[in-house]
């Protein structure tokens, strides 16, 4: 069938086909995900979307960064059974016919030939303008099995977030996680254990800090403030100067688009993403100063504590012989990726191409992000011609990749030998569900993919970018990316994009 002619899934095709995704991206991602990813997420999530349509955040995490478990609210505990881990030798009756040749990568790969009947239609669409490239993968196997301008470096928008996070998960690990702390300077004659004359609140690039009452998982600036204050006054100290450090980073906070609402100053010590509201995600009106407005709400809640900060609290370096009194630490990368993808946050992604930068020994600026996220992407074999990486978020337009380049880094992500990337895949968007594609796939000839293709948005003005994974009707695991930089309106353009995915999921080509 068709979703040109307003054909839509019903509920048991969601959880159908999504069934099949879930199999095969357990089968070609790493077997040690954990249960909510190896035993059906994407079942879970397809149920969800059939039921609730155009609901929920999609950041998946508990405290500790880790997936929600089945159960914790009402709707997904109507996919209970699915989130249960997959056995061995167990995967037909749970999953129905053909599943084994899916999960074993065995399942019929679309041909070249019949992608390109399919997909050139719309790529030559005028909502997408001209010169609009494309590449499909097989996830099995790594092939390209359809490209169109497939090695054309274009502005990738906010698609580049893949990047930034493979590279960053690839140097750091799932489980790293970003540490704040505060340190005691000693003074002359000063002994250890002996009241401090100053500290130090080190920021170290976590953009998720939160002074926030309710901490919702992220690390917390009054709960230092609580364990720095409990120290202190163990120490005898009631009052003490406070400085903050900042130099975690290096070079200009001043991203290349200017002061925007789409992003903090980048500097290593913010709370909240310096959001002068109470938003957790997209655009909001930001802090000019936001490593000073951080130390002084640290200031507050040391006082409502006990301790008294005495003068003005001002920028300096901790030094070599400062003390750690106490730290406070991020959730895992794998949660702070997964974010990132999801809600399409600048913030995070500028701080993980730093982070990745640091873990080389590099410096912590533009220009060293994009050096060491080049070198890690580089280490892992992907066709990099003609990408760059001026930024981490995407909202540079100097930024360069290729589709090919997109695919592959997915491609990279479901194979067995990186487990570490999962959270690439897991944080994408499901389309009509989650993150930055809860609204879409709202158009008839797109409603095919809702709950089925998981992919990450990039906008920018002219720009309109796609790239996910998805499960072709005979159960192959694709990966895909559509790319569009001389578009003139958004909507025609985005509907359009979603169109493409969708053909990819009822594709039994």
């Amino acid at each position: 069938m068709s979703g040109r002619g307003g054909w839509r899934l019903k509920t048991w095709q969601f959880t159908a086909a999504a069934a099949v995704s879930g199999l095969a991206l357990a089968s070609a991602a790493a077997a040690a995900a954990g249960p909510w990813d190896s035993g059906g997420q994407r079942t879970a999530e397809s149920r969800r979307a059939a039921l609730l349509p155009g609901t929920g955040d999609g950041d998946h995490r508990t405290e500790a960064g880790s997936p929600l478990p089945a159960g914790s609210d009402p709707v997904a505990s109507e996919a209970a059974a699915v989130l249960a881990p997959l056995e061995a030798g167990d995967l037909a009756p749970r999953t129905g016919e053909g599943a084994r040749e899916a999960a074993a990568g065995q399942a019929p790969a679309p041909t070249a030939a019949a992608l390109k009947f399919a997909l050139e239609p719309l790529l030559k669409a005028k909502g997408l303008g001209p010169g609009a490239t494309a590449s499909v993968v097989d996830a099995a196997t790594g092939k390209e099995l359809y490209g169109r301008g497939a090695k054309t470096a274009m502005v990738p928008a906010s698609t580049v977030k893949i990047a930034t996070g493979t590279a960053a998960l690839s140097v750091l690990g799932p489980d790293h996680r970003i540490r704040t702390t505060v340190v005691a300077e000693p003074g002359p004659g000063y002994e250890d254990g002996a009241p401090p004359e100053r500290i130090v609140l080190v920021g170290g690039g976590d953009p998720t800090l939160t002074a926030r009452a309710d901490a919702a998982g992220n690390a917390s600036l009054r709960t230092l403030a609580r364990h720095a204050a409990d120290t202190l006054k163990q120490r005898g100290a009631r009052t003490v100067r406070l400085a903050y450090d900042t130099s975690a980073y290096s070079g200009s906070t001043r991203h290349p688009i200017g002061p925007n609402e789409n992003l903090a100053p980048v500097t290593a010590l913010m709370a909240d993403e310096g959001r002068l509201d109470t938003s957790t995600s997209g655009p909001a009106p930001r802090s000019t100063r936001p490593a000073q407005d951080a130390a002084d709400a640290f200031a507050r809640f040391l006082a409502e504590r006990g301790v008294k900060v005495e003068g003005a609290v001002r920028e300096a370096a901790a030094t070599d012989q400062a003390e750690k009194l106490a730290d406070v630490r991020s959730a895992p990368l794998s949660a702070l990726v997964e974010r990132m993808l999801t809600h399409s946050d600048n913030d995070i992604a500028e701080a993980l191409a730093r982070q990745t930068a640091l873990a080389a020994g590099a410096k912590a600026d533009f220009a060293g992000a994009e050096r060491e996220t080049r070198r890690a992407l580089g280490r892992l074999g992907l066709p990099l011609d003609g990408a760059r990486f001026a930024d981490g978020s995407g909202l540079d337009r100097a930024d360069r990749v290729t589709a090919r380049l997109l695919t592959s880094l997915l491609a990279r992500a479901a194979h067995t030998d990186h487990p570490e990337l999962r959270p690439v895949l897991t944080g994408l968007p499901v389309a009509g569900f989650s993150g930055t594609l809860a609204g879409r796939y709202t158009d008839p000839e797109a409603a095919a993919g809702t709950g089925v293709v998981r992919a990450k948005t990039g906008t920018l003005t002219g720009v309109n970018t796609l790239a996910g994974t998805v499960v072709s009707t005979d159960g192959r695991l694709l990966t895909f990316s559509f790319l569009a930089s001389a578009t003139t309106d958004p909507t025609p353009a985005q509907s359009t994009l979603d169109h493409l995915a969708s053909t990819l999921a009822h594709c039994g080509c």
